[in-house]
């Protein structure tokens, strides 16, 4: 099993695709395995609209190249202080969601809560909590960097594990 996890953002969309390895582990029902993790980016000078077709363009040619047999994105949260925020970020899920969509992808959509709980034990960790996490989980000794990066393969992480208790 093959999944794609996505951190949605206008400026650095994070991915990262895990797999299974068909062993098992006391934490997860799967020890996942990394494929591959980075960041698509877009033009931050670039209006809006040019960063939503550029991400459109970069995530089909991830999702072709990579093969997953799932595609995970982190739920939309609007904090009451920066409500553009979630806005913004609302249109760079929906352009991922339609891409995964119409190129025939099984969607999952995980709360940030859920994942942090899921690869640390605490809903509430932070973004450095997280990253110490999955590179723990996935072997990894070099820093993720940036942030967007542990972030989505957490949510992959999490979907794995999700997937193999359903």
């Amino acid at each position: 099993m093959r999944i794609l996890g996505v951190d949605p953002g206008l400026r650095f969309t994070g991915y990262g695709c895990v797999e299974t390895s068909g062993s098992d582990s006391a934490r997860f029902p799967f020890d996942p395995n990394l494929v591959e993790a980075g960041v698509l980016k877009l033009p931050h000078r670039d209006p809006i609209h040019d960063r939503l077709v550029t991400l459109h363009a970069d995530l089909l040619e991830l999702l072709g190249r990579l093969k997953p047999d799932c595609v995970a994105v982190e739920k939309l949260y609007a904090h009451y202080a920066h409500p553009t925020t979630a806005i913004k970020m609302g249109h760079a899920r929906g352009v991922i969601l339609l891409t995964a969509s119409e190129a025939g992808y099984e969607l999952r959509e995980l709360a940030a809560t859920e994942v942090k709980k899921s690869v640390t034990g605490n809903g509430h960790a932070s973004k450095q909590q997280v990253r110490s996490a999955v590179q723990a989980i996935l072997g990894v000794t070099e820093q993720l960097e940036p942030l967007d990066v542990s972030d989505a393969l957490a949510i992959a992480i999490t979907t794995l594990t999700r997937m193999g208790t359903e």
